[in-house]
């Protein structure tokens, strides 16, 4: 369990990070990302404090979708806002565009990271996975067609808010799914199972 949370905590925390160098590599930010920056611009607002509002009302629609939250769904709400805000006062933001395509690449492959670290922690699912798993669930759609969809919505909203829109969205979108499927596995936590103990028969005496 000390593990898990370990593990559950980290995993937020660099994804967080992640969000934080994808901002100032201005390249271009994952859709969620983008939505957030648009949304951040429009309310004169931290992006940190954007992503825990957005957490939150994205939460609210698990309710009709008869979701129930878990320890990392909560937890994601709140640490991934709180740390992407603290590491946009650390992550330097660099001129050279070679130093920015730098900075853009280590943020994909830290978020993959991060992202296998808090789903292979087994603590549930964030806000945003949770909208499309319950969306599934209730409805029967194909998880392509819903991810995909959610995922045009709020890149279509973010940049018509203004959100950062270039050719890192394109890099995330092409290598974050290979790249997490090469993570996860790396973090999953396997269940305790008990050692199955034989019985031996009991040996008759006859009289």
């Amino acid at each position: 369990m000390l593990r898990r949370l370990i593990q559950l905590y980290l995993g937020l925390s660099l994804y967080g990070i992640s969000t934080a160098m994808f901002v100032h590599a201005n390249l271009g930010a994952d859709p969620w990302n983008v939505f957030h920056l648009g949304a951040a611009k429009l309310f004169e607002k931290d992006i940190g404090t954007v992503m825990i509002v957005t957490g939150a009302l994205v939460l609210l629609l698990w309710i009709p979708l008869r979701q129930r939250p878990g320890l990392g769904t909560i937890s994601n709400v709140i640490v991934i806002g709180l740390a992407a805000d603290a590491a946009m006062a650390v992550v330097p933001t660099p001129d050279a565009l070679w130093l920015k395509a730098l900075l853009l690449i280590a943020a994909v492959v830290l978020n993959a990271l991060a992202t296998g670290m808090y789903i292979g922690a087994g603590f549930g699912a964030g806000p945003r996975d949770g909208l499309m798993t319950g969306i599934h669930a209730r409805t029967g759609w194909s998880v392509r067609v819903i991810r995909t969809t959610i995922e045009v919505t709020v890149l279509t909203i973010g940049f018509l808010l203004g959100g950062s829109l270039g050719i890192g969205t394109l890099v995330y979108a092409l290598a974050i799914g290979p790249l997490i499927q090469i993570c996860l596995p790396w973090f999953r936590v396997a269940p305790v199972t008990k050692p199955i103990v034989k019985k031996e028969p009991a040996l008759s005496v006859d009289p």
